[in-house]
């Protein structure tokens, strides 16, 4: 069995649940080391998933797990995690910035206090992560940062019914084409992921109107996540990359088996023009 990521160190940052859990569990099953960088410490009914669940299923999938509390948007919080972690794997290979917030109303609607967790959490805690890592990700002999974001697309329509998660959402993908060419002398991959489709997380039963039956599953981002960190560093950097066509490249083109409901008509994902 190939397992390319085995005894690799992943830093995923909202690992405690949904597409940050399943690329966590994905490593895991190559015998990887996960650190679960999440706020949920305690079990929340319309969340479920905590840092603690997370770690027993990363270790059941086969990985060594390190659940820590951690809050991205906080620098002491990001410092003691990424020093916890340098501590008990000894390095940090890949980094997975996953967490973000989302808020899909209008300007008039967008309270203050939501715009500061968007922009923290994934702004800030996108760049914050990225930096803390970046030290030990230089000494790291295949380094990753892989964030979920979408490519950059200024179509206003996209704009329009959510400015400020669209601004939110493109900061992090900014974050990386940044990065990329920042850290391309030292060798580390800086890429984005996006899903073509809606994928069916607990998150998404908190958005109106969302039918999870025309939703594929979080592996489809999970094993797109594996094939691109499976790559040599070198040959694939600064790249906005969708899980569809990630998959293809790897030679993977029946999609069905990722779909919750086979034969759905599925929704499309936000940013991607038809």
């Amino acid at each position: 069995m190939d397992t390319p990521l085995h005894g690799k160190t992943l830093f995923i940052t909202g690992a405690s649940r949904g597409i940050g859990l399943a690329i966590a569990l994905r490593a895991a099953r190559d015998g990887a080391n996960i650190v679960i960088a999440a706020k949920s410490d305690v079990a929340n009914p319309r969340l479920p998933g905590t840092i603690h669940s997370a770690a027993r299923e990363v270790e059941a999938a086969g990985g060594q797990a390190l659940a820590l509390r951690c809050d991205i948007r906080e620098e002491a919080d990001v410092e003691a995690a990424v020093a916890a972690a340098v501590a008990r794997f000894g390095g940090i290979d890949i980094l997975v910035n996953n967490a973000s917030a989302i808020w899909l109303h209008g300007t008039a609607d967008t309270p203050m206090k939501r715009f500061d967790l968007m922009f923290g959490v994934n702004v800030r805690g996108t760049f914050l992560c990225s930096q803390k890592c970046l030290p030990h990700l230089k000494r790291a002999s295949n380094p990753h940062i892989l964030t979920l974001a979408p490519p950059p697309n200024l179509n206003p329509e996209w704009f329009a019914p959510h400015t400020a998660y669209t601004i939110a959402k493109y900061g992090m993908s900014l974050c990386a084409l940044g990065m990329a060419r920042e850290f391309a002398a030292d060798g580390i991959a800086v890429n984005t992921l996006w899903p073509r489709t809606v994928i069916a997380t607990a998150a998404i039963k908190m958005i109106p109107g969302v039918d999870a039956e025309r939703c594929r599953k979080p592996e489809i981002m999970a094993d797109a996540a594996h094939a691109v960190l499976s790559r040599p560093s070198g040959s694939c950097s600064g790249r906005f990359l969708i899980d569809d066509e990630v998959l293809a490249e790897a030679g993977i083109h029946d999609l069905s088996g990722y779909s919750v409901r086979p034969g759905a008509d599925l929704l499309p994902d936000l940013f991607l023009d038809p």
